[in-house]
């Protein structure tokens, strides 16, 4: 049998570590283990049932047909109306791309516009998908840290220290996955003016949880808030998170008319249009109710404040209280050298996280997998029943840390 002889774009990404563990964990638990899975980016809620209503009608009348490569037109003018009404953002269907998710997105952007050893300043910690599609695309990822101590947010000086003459684009998510962090209308601007003063620089910014914010955290995006900008900028979003449509596989993205025709040929050469019942269905998201947006927010901030109290309250842990989206990204520098009771030394955060999922039985995913150590990540999209099991068991297993 000849050996597979891999192209060299793909030879150094492996599968993510995220669904790694969780494959790991789903085995231990048809083993019989009581594991808990705090590894997943989805929210633990239903889809909407207006949304459901909304796919079974387009069934029923029979838009189960190819569609416009990329979007309906209802769904396009829906997205028109979202970024008038949420963002401020005045865009026509010709600014606007659907895509099967906004990783696909985010894929036909990079492969549209990145020649070989272009740069793309990504900060850290990063969704890894940010990275590995930027290789993929023949770029170069410019990975800048930003840890605890900046709320993970990138800086300004960061910022104008990763520029080069091959810089093509900067990559911004807000609210973060991993980190729960945001930026704010303060944050962003400093960010601005340096993109301003380095015209050969795109913006990506991928807003995928902006209706999951807590307290009197006001979201915004960088478009709305530079006119001057917004030629150049790419606002990524979909219809995952806040209609809990994971698996529906809706993104999009508004953007120069330009940049979202040279996309629309990566998509008619790969995956063609998005799922036209999907596209149905996502259009009733963006239009309809709207209230249990709120509901379901209060939700996942309980849950957070669960979360971040119960971490902080572990010798060798602290935890940053995020301001969006479903994800805790926890400091565990402290019990970084530590014993376990097996005698195993605790050296990274990919060792603790191997040792709470083999012993606790707690699946979480280390720090280094999004490319900042050590912390690890914590997705409370998960019952308070399940998540406080969870960090009694995570307690617990510390205590016994020497």
């Amino acid at each position: 049998m000849t050996d597979l002889i891999k192209a060299d774009r793909i030879a150094a990404i492996g599968v993510s570590e995220i669904l790694q563990i969780g494959a790991r964990a789903q085995a231990m638990k048809r083993e019989g283990h009581p594991v808990i899975i705090l590894g997943a980016g989805e929210p633990d809620f239903d889809t909407p049932d207006h949304v459901k209503q909304a796919a079974s009608e387009a069934m029923q009348t029979g838009l189960t047909k190819y569609t416009a490569l990329d979007g309906t037109p209802e769904l396009k003018a829906a997205i028109v109306r979202k970024f008038a009404r949420e963002n401020g953002l005045v865009v026509t269907p010709a600014h606007v791309t659907v895509s099967a998710g906004a990783k696909q997105i985010i894929f036909n952007a990079m492969m549209a516009t990145l020649n070989a050893g272009d740069e793309v300043i990504i900060p850290t910690p990063y969704w890894t998908t940010y990275s590995d599609i930027v290789v993929m695309a023949g770029g170069v990822p410019v990975l800048v840290p930003c840890d605890d101590t900046s709320g993970f947010r990138l800086t300004a000086a960061q910022l104008r220290a990763a520029i080069t003459p091959k810089t093509r684009w900067v990559m911004l998510n807000s609210p973060s996955n991993p980190s729960g962090a945001a930026y704010r209308a303060e944050d962003y601007l400093p960010l601005i003016e340096v993109l301003l003063a380095a015209p050969h620089v795109w913006l990506m910014v991928d807003d995928m949880y902006e209706h999951i914010v807590y307290g009197d955290f006001a979201f915004t995006t960088p478009a709305a808030l530079e006119p001057r900008l917004a030629g150049r900028t790419l606002t990524v979003n979909g219809v995952s998170k806040a209609y809990a449509m994971t698996g529906w596989r809706i993104g999009y993205a508004a953007g120069p008319e330009a940049l979202i025709k040279a996309m629309a040929v990566v998509q008619s050469q790969s995956t063609s249009c998005p799922c036209s019942i999907s596209q149905a269905a996502a259009v009733a998201a963006l239009d309809g109710p709207q209230e249990f947006l709120a509901e379901r927010r209060d939700s996942f901030r309980a849950r957070r404040d669960l979360v971040v109290t119960a971490l902080n309250a572990i010798d060798g842990i602290t935890c940053r209280m995020p301001e969006g989206a479903f994800y805790t990204f926890a400091n565990c520098i402290g019990l970084l050298g530590r014993r376990t009771p097996e005698g195993q030394v605790i050296s990274t955060d990919r060792d603790f996280c191997a040792w709470l999922l083999e012993t606790a039985h707690v699946a979480t995913v280390p720090g280094a997998a999004f490319g900042l150590s050590p912390y690890f990540r914590i997705s409370y999209a998960s019952s308070m029943a399940e998540l406080t099991e969870a960090l009694a068991r995570i307690t617990a297993a510390c205590a016994k840390l020497g």
